[in-house]
């Protein structure tokens, strides 16, 4: 079984997909923090973040390895990621270690942007996992401001809907939900809430497709 999960920045498809995966016993990928570790290493090597070119050479050099780094966290590498993301070279050379994890064993779950429409469109099932930019801009600051990070709340707000314009307007795969993605709306659900109706999608879809556990 493989399950695509994609969303906005913050919208809480990594938590979800955390814990799909455990519910069901399937490895998790978080393709996310394939682009955060892309974006790190063009900031350390002092490439341009808009050179196309020379980020895809950084991304053919990843060491997947590294994906634990706590440094992938920062804003600042997130904001990065976002502007890598862009580049169709840097996304082609990911493609295959998504696409590989995906089908290596009996299932997955994978989380990002372009899961259920570029990296897995045959996915047994596709969430769309969104929420209000407030409401995401709130938990992101509230998880920034828990680890120290001096920013504030409108700034946050404003990187938000900076990045959902970039990850919905590229040329390359932008965000978009796939036609047949189930929409999950977590603006008024706490995490256990979405996990609930997650997990109640899951099983729908898989039901559907006579596959039910």
């Amino acid at each position: 079984m493989i399950v695509a999960i994609d969303g906005p920045a913050a919208s809480g498809k990594g938590t979800l997909a955390k814990r799909i995966a455990h519910h069901y016993g399937l490895p998790h990928l978080d393709t996310g923090l394939l682009y955060r570790a892309v974006a790190r290493d063009v900031l350390a090597a002092g490439v341009d973040l808009d050179d196309a070119n020379a980020a895809a050479v950084v991304a053919d050099r990843l060491a997947v390895a590294t994906l634990d780094d706590p440094q992938l966290r920062d804003a600042g590498v997130g904001e990065a990621a976002s502007r890598v993301a862009r580049h169709a070279q840097v996304r082609t050379v990911l493609l295959a270690h998504q696409r590989n994890f995906a089908h290596s064993g009996a299932g997955a779950v994978l989380d990002g942007r372009d899961i259920g429409t570029v990296i897995c469109p045959k996915a047994d099932v596709k969430l769309f996992v969104s929420a209000s930019p407030e409401i995401r801009a709130l938990r992101r600051f509230s998880e920034l401001e828990a680890r120290g990070v001096s920013i504030s709340e409108a700034e946050v707000l404003a990187d938000i809907r900076a990045r959902d314009v970039r990850d919905s307007t590229r040329g390359t795969a932008p965000l978009q939900q796939a036609e047949d993605a189930a929409l999950l709306d977590t603006t008024n659900l706490d995490i256990d809430a979405a996990f609930r109706a997650a997990i109640d999608m899951v099983d729908a879809a898989m039901s559907r497709a006579g596959r039910a556990d």
